[in-house]
């Protein structure tokens, strides 16, 4: 899992690249992410405060996501991650 420590970091996200492998993802402290400019869907794994899924949203390039209650990171990972509403995910 890759975090951004920088703007410059944040701001560029996953664009120019032409993939994200199966099993790495961008975590984000944010509450919403786009789509626009890049190459490849993701799938965007809203988190709470606690790393619990609230749901996961496929979203195809040039998409954006609105702000949603409760969600304080987003995971961006490959399409079809497997990820579901409930499961709970930890990090250092």
């Amino acid at each position: 899992m890759e975090v951004p420590t920088t703007r410059r970091e944040r701001v560029r996200g996953l664009r120019g690249r032409d993939e994200l492998p199966s099993g790495c993802a961008l975590l984000l402290k944010t509450t919403s992410v786009h789509t626009f400019g890049m190459r490849f869907a993701i799938d965007a794994a809203l988190l709470d405060r606690r790393g619990t899924v609230l749901g996961v949203i496929f979203m195809p390039p040039g998409r954006l996501l609105l702000p949603r209650l409760r969600v304080r990171h987003v995971l961006e990972c490959a399409a079809g991650s497997g990820l579901r509403t409930g499961d709970v995910l930890t990090w250092g």
